[in-house]
Formats: structure tokens, C-alpha cells, sequence
């Protein structure tokens, strides 16, 4: 086999099932919406925008978050998601990212005049105009190389946070509700049934995530949503073992049967453990990995925003749990978080996951393979083996030229 260089990773078919789309937009689009639609940015220039808010390093999560006060703003209308969803395709596309999954809030874009199934089916319409341009170039359509798939997953909020779109609590603010710590379990219901809605339609919605602070705002919460979507077969992530520790991913596995894990930085440790009837934390953990393996959960590792956003990381990224997650021979897969907010692509992060963690050939097209079989496919099972196994004939030939 080849040895792995950036050019040959950047070759090779890949996935990217945790990206965020309002943290991916172009830096050339933002700058075109926000003038259209008179938001305020800190500067007009891309370099500016580099400089002051989309940042290579971020002091903390807050200032990683800032940026998407900007993004969200500017993705209000139907013609504006749809171009978000249609060039995060293309670019990944250029990059050789074969399949996607985009996941973003439908509640932090509704409008007045603008409805949570009018939102997704922006999104989806974005995706089905890539699809369809890529479909028409030569290796595709002659069957040569594996062509483009994508799905959406709709995320729904542990909390609200009102810098991110002052629509949302309108959106909050119309929901019935006995008393305020049923609004965000109530919101997200609310989410699930909309996204089965369009699912239905024949859409690509294809799962259901849960992001937000975890601390204070346990998944649990939101498991009447997570059982709608499951009855009707959509996918399940969580974020979670990001800013909390492994009672987190327990509960999302167990609470809302959740297929995969976003994130799941603070698997192994202990010192993230805060349940006091937890007397062995280390046995704990032990079981919980081993729980996580023997049903094949799929931890989406997120290389550089987890760098960026949590200290202990900053100095040396070998100090990234994805190294034992490795040795535990769990099932993970390479993921950006957000291209734009984070200034990476696929192919940076899985270069540096080869450079730090010595991957081998064979235990990259392992980890690259992972990504198409745990992806929540838009189609039936046996496309998805036939797809899968394209996949895979084509970068064996890739990694052997």
C-alpha cells in the first residue's frame, strides 16, 4: 500500500457525519448575506473575519460560539439555507468527502413567515441540487467512482440561548407549556414531530441529535422526542462526554438510544464521573467502554474543535482520547464539528489524526470505512451495502496504485 501523505488522504472517499452547517458557510457567503441582509459584521474583509472571530485558537467556548451569531443571522430565508447546504456539498465534494451529514437547529432559523418544515426542506433542497450536479460528471455517471450522498439531521437544543436568534424565543414563547422545565423537552418534541413530518415526504431527514450545554440539562429531559423518532426509524446522536463526563454518554445510549456519540471526549475519565453512588469510577468506565463497544456505538471525533475549545487539549493533541478510544477498538469516525468556525476540512483532520496517532494504511481505511457503514444513509439497506462496498473497492484501489 501507498504510504499516506495529505495528497493521497485528500483522495481517498470520506465522510463527514458531524458538521454543523450554520458553522461551515462559506466566509465569502457570510460576508455576501450579512451585506443583503444588513447584519453588522466585525469586519468586511475574510482576513478580517479570520482575525477577529473565526480564529485557529479560541480562549474559550463562548468565544467559539460567537461566531455563530453571525451565521445564524444571516441564514433567515429559504434561498439563503438552501446555498449553505448547496455549497457545504460542493466543498466537500472538492475534498472527496463522498457522503454527508448536515446537522443544524431548523428553530434557530423560523420566521414569522418561515415554518421548522420550510427550514429543513431549504436544506434538503440545497443538498438534492448538489447531488444532482455531481451525479452528471463523468466518473460518477460511468460508474467509475462512488458518487455523493447526503441526509440531514435535525438538532434539537438543551437549552436556549437567545444571542443565537432572538426569533427562537418567539418560537419558545408559542409552545404549550405547564411550567419552563418542560419548554425545551416540549421544543424538542416539537422538532421530532416536524422532522418525521418531512421525513415522510420523502426527504432526506435522516436522524436526530441533541446538542447544548450539557451540564444542568441531562438528555434524559429530552427522551419523549428520541422515542418519536425512534419508532419511525430515523437515526440517533447526542453530543455528549464534551463539557460533561460518562454518566452523559451512558444516559444517552440508555435514555435516548442513541446509534452514535458526538464528541465523547471525556469517555475515559474519572474525574469527570459526578454521580456519588458511582463508588468505582475506574470499573465504571471499564464497563461503560465496553458497553459502548459490543454495541458498535459510533463515537463522531472531532480532532481540532476539541483542541480549540478545551484546555487540556490545547498543548499537545496527543493527549486526545481518540488514542484509546483506538486501543479499545472502538468504532469511531473523523468528523469537522464546523468547517468554518474551526477552519478545518475532513482531509486536515484526518492528516493530523495519521501524523499523531501513526495510522497505518490498513487502520485508516478501517476508520474511513466506519464512516459509510454507521452513516445514517438515506436509502435502503441494500443500496447502502452496494454504495459501501463502492466505496471501499475504490479506495483499496486508490491506497494499492
Amino acid at each position: 500500500m501507498k504510504s499516506l501523505d495529505a495528497d493521497l488522504i485528500r483522495r481517498l472517499p470520506k465522510t463527514d457525519l458531524h458538521v454543523h452547517l450554520d458553522g461551515s458557510l462559506r466566509l465569502s457567503t457570510l460576508i455576501e448575506l450579512a451585506k443583503e441582509k444588513g447584519v453588522k459584521l466585525p469586519s468586511s474583509s475574510e482576513d478580517g473575519l479570520r482575525k477577529l472571530v473565526f480564529k485557529r485558537a479560541y480562549r474559550n467556548l463562548p468565544e467559539y460560539l460567537k461566531g455563530f451569531e453571525y451565521t445564524v443571522a444571516c441564514l433567515s430565508d429559504p434561498e439563503s439555507l438552501e446555498r449553505a447546504a448547496f455549497e457545504l456539498a460542493e466543498d466537500c465534494w472538492e475534498e472527496n468527502v463522498r457522503y454527508l451529514e448536515v446537522r443544524f437547529a431548523p428553530q434557530l432559523h423560523v420566521r414569522p413567515n418561515l415554518t421548522l418544515e420550510q427550514v429543513m426542506e431549504s436544506v434538503c433542497k440545497g443538498l438534492a441540487r448538489a447531488k444532482k450536479k455531481i451525479d452528471r460528471l463523468p466518473g460518477v455517471q460511468s460508474g467509475a467512482e462512488p458518487g455523493f450522498h447526503a441526509g440531514v439531521i435535525v438538532c434539537a437544543m438543551r437549552f436556549f440561548n437567545r444571542h443565537f436568534s432572538p426569533h427562537y424565543e418567539a418560537y419558545f414563547n408559542a409552545l404549550p407549556h405547564e411550567h419552563d422545565s418542560r419548554i425545551f423537552a416540549l421544543a424538542s418534541l416539537e422538532l421530532a414531530r416536524a422532522a418525521v413530518k418531512v421525513a415522510d415526504k420523502g426527504q432526506p431527514i435522516v436522524g436526530f441529535d441533541l446538542a447544548g450545554q450539557e451540564h444542568g440539562f441531562p438528555a434524559a429531559d429530552h427522551k419523549e422526542a428520541y422515542q418519536l423518532v425512534h419508532n419511525h426509524f430515523l437515526g440517533k446522536t447526542v453530543h455528549a462526554g464534551e463539557d460533561y463526563g460518562p454518566e452523559s454518554i451512558f444516559q444517552a445510549i440508555t435514555e435516548c438510544n442513541a446509534d452514535r456519540i458526538g464528541h465523547g471526549t471525556w469517555l475515559f475519565s474519572t474525574k469527570k464521573i459526578h454521580d456519588r453512588s458511582i463508588k468505582d469510577k475506574k470499573e465504571y468506565v471499564e464497563s461503560l467502554v465496553r458497553f459502548l463497544g459490543d454495541r458498535r456505538v459510533t463515537i463522531e471525533v472531532c480532532l481540532t474543535s476539541n483542541q480549540q475549545t478545551i484546555p487540556e487539549l490545547r498543548d499537545s493533541l496527543s493527549r486526545h482520547p481518540y488514542r484509546k478510544m483506538r486501543q479499545a477498538r472502538l468504532s469511531t469516525t473523523f468528523c469537522t464539528d464546523n468547517r468554518l468556525v474551526s477552519n478545518t476540512t475532513v482531509t486536515e483532520e484526518v492528516v493530523k489524526a495519521v501524523e499523531t496517532f501513526k495510522l497505518s494504511p490498513k487502520e485508516l481505511k478501517d476508520q474511513l470505512v466506519y464512516g459509510f457503514k454507521r452513516s445514517f444513509f438515506p436509502g435502503s439497506y441494500l443500496e447502502k451495502r452496494k454504495y459501501v462496498r463502492a466505496v471501499i473497492d475504490h479506495m483499496q484501489s486508490l491506497l494499492e496504485a
